[in-house]
């Protein structure tokens, strides 16, 4: 199994890298960065295509409908000869929330244009001239002075990574996608995602196995439970309650295909009365533990089976710590226990 962790830039630059850089030689095989409506997905991985040598550099997410696929297509290949292809280009479709609201382009049809834009970014990196009759993108315009055009740039094959998270969504990921890049995500209930992605996959006479499967959580080693239970919950109540409307909140929806149907709209409805704290404290512990690597070393080893076992492919993790030292030992022995777990014997994963 990989691992993977997130840049972190925002919080201190120089020290960041500095983890970064360490991470790599302890031999983290990825790091990701993603956007909301702060710091953009693209310009770090610049600065860390020349800091680092090794580690792939991905997207978590790109934000489709905020750039042509076009532009996509040039950044990513522009990405990947400043990395020396290392670059994954990861990409999603955000929610109506940030794209209506922050971008001012409408969020329909979202499926639609995740898969045209795929289609694009693939012609053009394949040095395709770039003609498109699609229900969101025509390239050229029709009844413009538009030419067809071709990258003027050397072609190169980018892996393209999937963030979704319905059932049709997930579909399109096993259809076309070379990867998948999870959130609100429980191994014990991986099949709410993996069976469309799976299904997905068959109809387009692919296998499988050849989707890269990002998954994970934070990662904390304690013997004290609750001190590292507790002080997640707020994030999963923010989640359910404030990443979407009453309407469409696509991680409540997950959480509700995971078996927490009940749980997610109360959880909605404390947040949305802005009763936080009942919102927070409402999240179960075993809903932390599920969705996340912590306790002892020995929990933590069964919680990386776990993630191996409902097979996730790459283990996404945040390692615990306030400094950076901390969570550079915290990786440290995560990435031990992964190497323990990929050794065992087929007859000995699962048994605690």
């Amino acid at each position: 199994m990989q691992v993977a962790i997130s840049a972190g830039l925002r919080r201190n630059r120089d020290e960041a890298v500095a983890y970064i850089l360490e991470a790599e030689k302890l031999g983290v095989d990825s790091v990701w960065v993603g956007e909301s409506w702060g710091t953009d997905a693209v310009t770090p991985l610049a600065y860390l295509a020349a800091k680092t040598s090794r580690v792939k550099l991905g997207t978590s997410i790109m934000q489709v409908g905020t750039r042509s696929p076009a532009l996509i297509a040039m950044t990513a290949v522009s990405l990947a000869e400043l990395s020396d292809d290392r670059f994954i280009l990861g990409l999603g479709n955000s929610g109506p929330q940030v794209i209506e609201g922050w971008h001012g382009v409408r969020f329909n049809p979202p499926l639609a244009r995740l898969r045209e834009t795929v289609d694009i970014v693939r012609m053009a990196l394949r040095g395709e001239r770039v003609t498109y009759a699609g229900k969101v993108y025509q390239l050229p315009l029709p009844e413009s002075e538009g030419r067809a055009l071709k990258l003027g740039a050397e072609p190169r094959m980018v892996p393209i990574y999937l963030a979704t998270l319905g059932p049709r969504s997930l579909e399109v990921t096993g259809a076309i996608a070379d990867g998948w890049i999870a959130s609100s995500f429980m191994p014990d209930h991986a099949e709410a995602f993996f069976a469309p992605m799976r299904r997905g996959a068959e109809q387009a006479g692919r296998s499988f196995d050849a989707i890269d499967r990002v998954a994970g959580g934070v990662v904390a080693f304690s013997d004290d439970l609750e001190r590292v239970i507790t002080p997640r919950k707020p994030g999963f109540a923010f989640e359910i309650g404030a990443m979407g409307s009453r309407d469409h909140n696509f991680y409540k929806d997950a959480y509700a295909r995971q078996g927490y149907t009940e749980l997610a709209a109360e959880v909605q409805e404390l947040w949305f009365e802005r009763r936080r704290d009942e919102a927070a404290a409402l999240i179960p512990d075993e809903f932390v533990l599920q969705a996340n690597l912590l306790g002892t070393e020995e929990m933590v080893k069964q919680r990386i089976r776990g993630y191996r076992d409902a097979g996730v492919t790459t283990l996404q993790v945040s390692p615990d710590g306030t400094t950076p030292a901390e969570r550079l030992q915290t990786l440290g022995r995560l990435l031990a226990l992964v190497r323990a777990v990929d050794a065992e014997a087929p007859s000995a994963a699962g048994n605690g």
